[in-house]
């Protein structure tokens, strides 16, 4: 069978753990040149030691980037072009939480996590926007959440990232699509990850009473959604949400 993503380079930030790491895996599985974008460099490399031992033959790179710090972003970007010519997918998978109810929320709390979860797609997206338009394709993952679209209670700010991040992917599809650059976004439900490992059982039992399928997803089960968008299987399909939720967004 062939491997839906080879010779393509991919970035994907946040690629460090969770869902961002399973996206990774993917990936190389996919025959893709991996690059993982990640703030720890020890993490980082720990991550690229666990892949390559998943896949001896796995071609896969971690670049130390803030992806909150444009400069940062753009100088990182400007080396990788420089070094493989082309970016052919770009996931925005780099996100953080700091919740609490809004009154007691810091502005620290609430601008951290725009930055980290919002503003990041605006600083990786304007990198690459230049060469894909050159080389008239490209493939944008952007990974929102549920809860951008019903929202939280103790979580105004990532909610207003991920919906912010909704509308991003929706305008800028709408700007590219004419070069065939496709820009999507995956709305992941309850995935068991470390995000979610802090819920209390009586948190996770409310969860999971709203979840059609009665269970908490898989990184893997996201990281399907992306390789499908990721690969040429998608080349119609932009500006689209698709919830991995176990069905609980049909409420």
């Amino acid at each position: 069978m062939k491997k839906l993503l080879k010779d393509q380079i991919a970035i994907i930030t946040g690629g460090t753990a969770g869902i961002g790491k399973a996206i990774a895996i993917k990936f190389v599985e996919a025959g893709a040149k991996v690059l993982i974008f990640g703030s720890h460099a020890e993490r980082g490399g720990q991550v690229i030691n666990e892949i390559k031992h998943l896949h001896s033959d796995a071609n896969v790179h971690f670049y130390q980037a803030d992806v909150s710090n444009g400069q940062v972003v753009a100088d990182t970007i400007k080396l990788i072009l420089e070094a493989h010519g082309h970016v052919d997918i770009l996931v925005n998978n780099a996100g953080i939480t700091r919740d609490q109810l809004l009154m007691k929320m810091s502005e620290e709390d609430w601008d951290s996590v725009m930055l980290t979860n919002l503003k990041s797609c605006f600083h990786t997206c304007k990198a690459v926007t230049r060469a894909m338009l050159k080389a008239k394709k490209g493939k944008i993952i952007n990974v929102s959440s549920v809860v951008g679209v019903f929202g939280n209670p103790g979580q105004t700010n990532y909610a207003a990232s991920k919906a912010g991040m909704i509308g991003f992917t929706k305008s800028l599809a709408k700007e590219l699509a004419s070069r065939h650059i496709c820009v999507n976004c995956i709305a992941p439900g309850f995935i068991d990850t470390k995000m979610t490992e802090s819920l209390t059982s009586a948190q996770r039992d409310s969860a999971m009473n709203q979840i059609p399928m009665g269970r908490f997803g898989k990184p893997e089960e996201i990281a399907n959604a992306a390789l499908f968008l990721a690969s040429d299987l998608s080349d119609y399909v932009t500006g689209q949400v698709i919830a991995v939720d176990g069905g609980l967004l049909m409420g």
